[in-house]
């Protein structure tokens, strides 16, 4: 497939015999973020296996170099870093150019803009459009200068960091695990304590990978949902050995291609089950997923299981806001479940997918309506009417905004629709899931690009 800023590559996807056979999706993508940047701010070796070797990961691999990191692949998924620890990082003599990767730019703000050197951040034409505004606003307060930016607080933009930032408590105005996490790094270099208070539990990636690399970080329960994080500032990082679990975000594609398309019966091997993760499994279970655990066991410091997935008959079921942060990537390809269910699928409370690659909220009606499905937006929630069965699939190939999970979800539609689906683009599945296709081919699905 050619590059997102080159001639776009249509693909499609068409029925046909069911999915069958035992498959691994790649690393997690948080986690072999995270991974490199600990890596880069550890004293020694940091040995990583099973990373995810899309374009967003390598792109921080490349700022991590930039900032000093020595970082060397050594075969198939397995990377070695030397860092140069907390306080330690050079100046970049060139822009740090994240593309696509909105979680690599966003957390390096703050390792990046906690220390004193100055860096310009950058991306393409889709992260040119995401809000950085809300990652910048508590760095501020750290002590950080923002020498430059695009309206809006958009990248390109140009962060000085203090010689140490400033600790603070800081409640976050959304539920989002990069504005917890870029504040946490840039706590790092803090000569005390700095405590983020989120009212809904994100992802807690960041908080494990600090203790596992030696940092002191406490977390408490804060009013019904919530929690308080606080981390003890300027440890010294230690590098140690990391076992990358393969990513729930992307079993989610071929989890939900066998769970419509008749007569299908997959295994997805060493998935990962924080519970912090699995919000489009419990949902997928309440509509009827014939979802099996097997041999569950510890990877890396996750909980992670085999996943048996049959073809399911599903009922429509409402998905409480509560539950979006641990799901929160997954709802196009929840939608994509919906359609096919029994009755309707109400998804409250989504925000937060109007301000991902795309507008994801946006594209995934818009991919709805070119399949024929019925569906509504209320506000901020998604209402999808399901067909019991086969949704018709659009002759017009489905506009994907440079967003690798909107392709990837109406492409999985397309193996269970009564037409062909084609996205205008599948450059971009690139950035998460590189083997998305030969994988889903592997199985017997029925993808052309």
């Amino acid at each position: 497939m050619s590059h997102a800023h080159g001639t776009p590559s249509p693909v499609a996807s068409r029925s046909g015999t069911p999915l069958k056979g035992r498959i691994r999706v790649p690393g997690d993508k948080s986690i072999s973020h995270r991974s490199m940047i600990f890596g880069l701010l550890s004293i020694g070796e940091t040995r990583v296996e099973g990373l995810l070797e899309g374009d967003d990961v390598l792109r921080t691999a490349e700022a991590c170099r930039a900032l000093g990191a020595t970082i060397t692949r050594e075969g198939p998924g397995r990377w070695r870093i030397v860092g140069v620890g907390i306080g330690g990082l050079t100046e970049p003599k060139d822009i740090l150019d994240f593309g696509n990767a909105g979680t690599g730019s966003r957390l390096m703000m703050g390792v990046a803009g906690s220390h004193p050197i100055t860096s310009t951040f950058d991306g393409d034409a889709s992260l040119r459009k995401r809000p950085m505004r809300r990652i910048l606003d508590p760095l501020v307060q750290m002590g950080v200068t923002v020498v430059s930016e695009a309206e809006g607080g958009r990248v390109p933009l140009t962060l000085r960091g203090p010689r140490e930032t400033l600790p603070i408590t800081y409640e976050t105005p959304a539920a989002s695990a990069q504005i917890k996490s870029a504040i946490l790094l840039a706590g790092l270099n803090s000569p005390g304590k700095t405590t983020v208070i989120e009212r809904e539990a994100t992802r807690d990636h960041t908080e494990r990978m600090l203790r596992h690399f030696g940092a002191s970080v406490e977390v408490a329960h804060h009013g019904t949902d919530g929690r308080a994080i606080t981390l003890q500032g300027q440890p010294e990082l230690r590098g140690t050995d990391i076992v990358v679990p393969t990513d729930p975000s992307s079993a989610a594609f071929p989890l939900v291609a066998a769970l419509i398309t008749p007569g299908s019966d997959v295994v997805l091997e060493g998935v990962m089950m924080n519970p912090l993760r699995t919000g489009l499994i419990t949902t997928l279970l309440e509509m009827g997923a014939s979802i099996e655990r097997l041999n569950e066991r510890d990877e890396g410091g996750e909980t992670v299981a085999d996943l048996r997935v049959q073809h399911s008959r599903l009922t429509g079921v409402t998905v409480p806001h509560a539950r979006a942060p641990a799901m929160i990537d997954e709802y196009p390809i929840l939608a994509v479940a919906a359609s096919f269910a029994e009755g309707t699928t109400r998804m409250q409370g989504l925000h937060e997918l109007r301000v991902k690659e795309s507008d994801r909220l946006a594209a995934v009606a818009a991919g709805l309506a070119e399949a024929g499905v019925a569906y509504a937006v209320e506000g901020d929630d998604l209402i999808v009417h399901g067909s019991g069965g086969k949704a018709r699939g659009g002759g017009n190939p489905v506009a994907t905004h440079l967003d690798h999970r909107i392709a990837m979800a109406f492409l999985v539609m397309g193996l269970a629709t009564d037409e062909a689906m084609t996205v205008d683009d599948g450059a971009m599945i690139m950035t998460s899931f590189p083997s998305f296709i030969p994988l889903m081919r592997e199985l017997g699905a029925t993808i052309q690009d």
